[in-house]
């Protein structure tokens, strides 16, 4: 899951439970495009081709977006659901320890290597280290400079509002 922490979130989360319901809802609007745009960027573009390309599509299909609000805040959640078990593996990178690979369906596994077809009952596969390979992370970053302007843009419309009201 990713998490963006921002100076002053406990005064400023004070004074948006003082405002008015419509500028709350602005502001959770806002925060909800913004999410909708983060989550694009990972589904479509990162998970499509410019950071992984989709085999099957179950990594990317696991990306879920959740909006939150309430007690003065708002917020959105972009995190993978858990159900593919290399989502992890493939946003931080990491080793994968040596194992014994068996046949599951017939009584030996088949193979190409070099050219040639192989047949054995068993492999013993040495262990991999997967490269980080950042799907959430990379999309915030680029995203980031857009998403605290955009907010600061609206705290601003919100204090303007604020100046000009009885």
């Amino acid at each position: 899951m990713l998490a963006l922490d921002l100076e002053g979130e406990s005064a400023l989360a004070d004074q948006l439970a003082g405002l008015p319901d419509a500028l709350r809802a602005a502001l959770a609007e806002k925060v909800g495009s913004l999410a909708q745009d983060l989550y694009e960027q990972v589904t479509g573009a990162n998970l499509s081709g410019d950071v992984l390309n989709a085999r099957s599509g179950r990594l990317r299909d696991s990306i879920q977006i959740q909006q939150h609000a309430g007690d003065g805040r708002t917020g959105a959640d972009i995190f993978a659901d858990g159900s593919v078990p290399y989502a992890a593996i493939q946003e931080f990178g990491g080793k994968t320890a040596a194992h014994e690979i068996l046949p599951n369906k017939s009584r030996s596994l088949a193979f190409l290597m070099n050219g040639k077809q192989i047949f054995s009952r068993r492999v013993e596969h040495p262990g991999s280290v997967i490269p980080a390979r950042s799907y959430l992370r990379s999309a915030l970053s680029d995203q980031s400079d857009e998403i605290v302007q955009d907010l600061a843009q609206v705290a601003i419309s919100i204090a303007v509002t604020l100046e000009d009201s009885p």
